[in-house]
């Protein structure tokens, strides 16, 4: 299987692609000054309000809302969290780790308080025994903000390189779950061993084969690193970012350029140069696999991408079979509904029902990870009478998923032919991201019917001739509303004249909304 990465830089704008044989399965989207994101970065922050009742608190980041902070994010230290790591055994980029600064003497500004610590499997303290407002606090922001919520933060600070994650208060070691292969496990865990460092590490999918010599390379990078944050969190006072995260384009490379990706195009020298000079130095077996893209036509046109693009910010995608899938997100989940659509069948009903499940399960997979949707996913196959076909789809829905960097975790099929799943989200899926609410709707998807519009105004003048009587009514309306009412309403329009006796003068105004009427009163609309 073929794969690709295509990056489309623009000052304003970075675009980031990954392809597989041709087809868009993962895309990433950063924006003008702040479009370095915020996942990842780290922060020395103040706490500015506790909440006893929810065990989490307000930090002040200087951000425009307030980050939350949960109290199993501040808690546990090496034995707590440990175990917590090793009973976790995820892909590592998901990994957290805390941070165990001391206070210091120096003069300057007051270093973040240490958090207490704890042993073995006791539940966290209440969060008001650990933390207190005005407290400075080293967090790094693991969730950025989505819809109306602040971003949420953690005290486990985690620092990734191309190969390894560096955990730096940790004295865990532990090897990703991608890496199968028993051999090569046991040599990165010895490797890591041998580091000779005091800190805990992580050996990323990307490590697999790497030599000694590298990953104590990138260790000892790692380590300077964390140096350096610790000693610029002293320098500043909160709210201040301390680390900022690598752009979208140098993420891209170190999170997924990998042996097993054929190509990476770039459109931007100046972006080329830059990842070349990446790959240099963490990696320069990969160098032969980056191509600047020369070509007059823009880079996503040129390879599909755009196309692609538009079948991710559309409600309805067409099923090859001739069903359907609907995509609707509210603020608490996803809905995915799955219709026949002109999908008939050749034999029976069940069969036709099994099928089209059966091809919209590959379809919602690749939609959730093309899209970035997070969060509560409630997916209504159409129902199926046999047991067997249910558990049929729900086993194909887990293995379409596998190849989703996002953790899922799906619930069986009940007997309405629901699946409640989750994925777990870190940042706004692409839609809400690419699209804002409707100025017209606010967001709901529908109007007023022009009719009930027009009902509405007559019920309005009505209102108004009680309160005004023996004077001119006028009603200015949008230019289809008021094409309507000489229309179709017509007759209407001249009953209700007829009984309030008096004339009324219908006016288009462009600048109102199409639910929107103004009524206005002058002397002298008595009929004669």
């Amino acid at each position: 299987m073929s794969s690709e990465l295509i990056i489309n830089y623009r000052p304003y704008e970075t675009r980031v692609a990954f392809l597989e044989n041709g087809t868009l399965v993962e895309f990433h989207v950063e924006r003008g000054a702040q479009g370095a994101g915020l996942l990842g970065n780290i922060y020395r922050g103040r706490i500015i309000r506790v909440l006893p009742g929810m065990q989490a608190a307000f930090v002040d980041l200087g951000l425009e809302k307030a980050a939350f902070l949960y109290v199993d994010d501040v808690y546990g230290q090496s034995g707590h969290f440990e175990k917590r790591l090793g009973r976790a055994n995820d892909e590592v980029e998901d990994e957290e780790t805390r941070e165990q600064d001391q206070e210091s003497d120096a003069p300057g500004p007051p270093r973040p308080v240490p958090v207490e610590s704890g042993s073995g499997e006791e539940p966290s303290p209440p969060i008001e025994t650990l933390l207190a407002e005005g407290q400075d606090v080293l967090v790094q922001i693991s969730k950025e903000p989505i819809g109306q919520k602040g971003a949420r933060v953690t005290t486990h600070i985690s620092l990734p390189s191309r190969r390894l994650v560096l955990m730096p208060t940790m004295t865990h070691l532990g090897v990703s779950r991608r890496i199968e292969d028993e051999d090569e496990r046991r040599r990165l865990k010895e490797i890591l061993e041998n580091l000779g460092h005091s800190h805990g590490f992580i050996a990323r999918t990307a490590s697999e084969g790497a030599t000694g010599f590298e990953l104590q390379a990138e260790a000892k990078f790692l380590v300077q690193l964390w140096q350096k944050i610790q000693d610029d969190s002293d320098r500043l006072s909160a709210p201040a970012r301390v680390h900022q995260e690598l752009d979208a384009t140098l993420k891209a490379v170190r999170d997924n350029f990998t042996e097993n990706i054929d190509r990476l195009v770039i459109d931007h020298q100046g972006q080329f140069e830059s990842i070349k000079n990446f790959l240099e130095r963490f990696s320069p077996e990969l160098a032969d696999h980056l191509e600047l893209y020369a070509g007059t036509e823009p880079v996503f046109h040129a390879t599909g991408v755009e196309t692609e693009l538009g079948r991710a910010l559309s409600k309805k995608v067409w099923l090859k079979s001739g069903g359907y899938v609907v995509i609707e997100s509210t603020e608490a989940l996803t809905v995915v509904d799955v219709n026949t659509g002109r999908y008939v069948g050749h034999h029976n009903l069940e069969e036709t029902i099994l099928k089209t499940n059966l091809e919209a399960v590959k379809e919602i997979a690749y939609q959730l990870r093309l899209r970035n949707i997070g969060g509560l996913i409630v997916i209504d196959f159409i129902d199926m009478e046999r047991e067997a076909n249910r558990e049929r789809v729900s086993q194909a829905l887990k293995e379409s998923l596998r190849r989703d960097k996002g953790k899922t975790k799906v619930l069986p099929m009940s007997e309405l032919g629901l699946i409640e799943m989750t994925r777990k989200r870190t940042k706004e899926n692409i839609d809400r991201y690419l699209r804002e609410p409707c100025f017209y709707c606010q967001g709901q998807g529908f109007l007023l019917s022009r009719t009930s519009v027009c009902h509405e105004a007559f019920l309005d003048l009505e209102l108004r001739a009680s309160e005004h009587p023996g004077a001119e009514l006028k009603l200015s309306v949008h230019p289809q509303i008021r094409d309507l009412i000489l229309d179709e309403g017509r007759t209407a329009l001249e009953d209700l004249e007829k009984r309030l006796g008096r004339n009324i003068i219908i006016k288009a105004d462009d600048s109102l909304h199409l639910e929107e009427h103004v009524v206005e009163t002058a002397p002298g609309g008595l009929k004669p």
